[in-house]
């Protein structure tokens, strides 16, 4: 009973998340095309709208349904807890990146990065900076790895912390390496996403590490969004998956930035 129940949560969070996708690309749809679209009846889906509008996410009007201001990105509890294949393998590719010993890390937000951490639960000696609760919480399961969890005002949708207090503690401390978590990364775009005070802290945390390790999958390659986190000179390294577009990837590589394809 307790997997059904897991089972009906993970399909009811998918099916909401697919609504706002589709919401982000389109704006205002029909709720009958929604209905087709995802091949459930009207009364699920109005359940799921009336949640989603709960939450301030969509609005409602008769027939019709549409993004609402506050939809700038999907809430981190949407974007799933499993990750893809092609987040584990970059994941796994980008632990290798750093070195055995003593160290301390930065990580962003974000469900590659989570991926990366988790990979690196078994080193000894490391140390895990995050703003990020969903990071925290992840390197927190391995007793080897010493966790410091930021302070500032929690973003709700991404359950990153940010503001005055996260930049005093990143700039308090300084890494080896930052992995960045990105909603978008091109060559004249730099390293971007959806919030600018967001932007503004994991900028003070790229400005203190020493290397900085961009991960995410081929769809945000390319793409640019609105707040900067870094200049594309920052980034000493991108590992993305054989999705990323091969136009996009050779510009990132002409500005200096180490590629991998995974």
């Amino acid at each position: 009973m307790t997997d059904e129940i897991a089972d009906f949560g993970r399909r009811r969070r998918d099916r909401m998340r697919a609504v706002l996708n589709l919401l982000q690309e389109a704006g205002e749809v029909r709720v009958d095309d929604l209905v087709d679209r995802l091949g459930v009846s009207p009364a699920t889906l109005r359940r799921d709208l009336t949640q989603l509008a709960d939450r301030g996410l969509v609005t409602r009007s008769y027939g019709r349904v549409g993004p609402s201001e506050h939809l700038k990105e999907i809430p981190v509890g949407m974007r799933g807890s499993e990750a893809s294949d092609a987040k584990r393998s970059i994941a796994r590719f980008a632990a290798r990146l750093v070195d055995t010993g003593p160290q301390a890390i930065a990580v962003s937000g974000g469900t590659t990065t989570r991926e990366v951490v988790r990979v690196l639960g078994d080193r000894e000696g490391l140390t895990v900076l995050t703003n990020a609760v969903t990071i925290a919480l992840e390197a927190s399961r391995s007793p080897r790895v010493k966790t410091i969890l930021t302070g500032g005002t929690l973003r709700a949708t991404s359950l990153e912390a940010v503001g005055p207090l996260a930049e005093a503690a990143f700039s308090a401390l300084n890494v080896a390496t930052a992995f960045l978590g990105t909603d978008g990364i091109s060559a004249d775009g730099g390293v971007t996403t959806h919030d600018d005070t967001e932007a503004r802290t994991n900028g003070t945390m790229v400005s203190h590490a020493g290397r900085v390790v961009v991960v995410c999958d081929g769809s945000k390659v390319g793409r640019r969004t609105m707040a900067r986190m870094a200049d594309i000179s920052e980034v000493a390294v991108l590992v993305t998956d054989e999705e990323a577009p091969e136009e996009a990837l050779a510009a990132i590589r002409a500005a200096g930035v180490e590629v991998h394809v995974v």
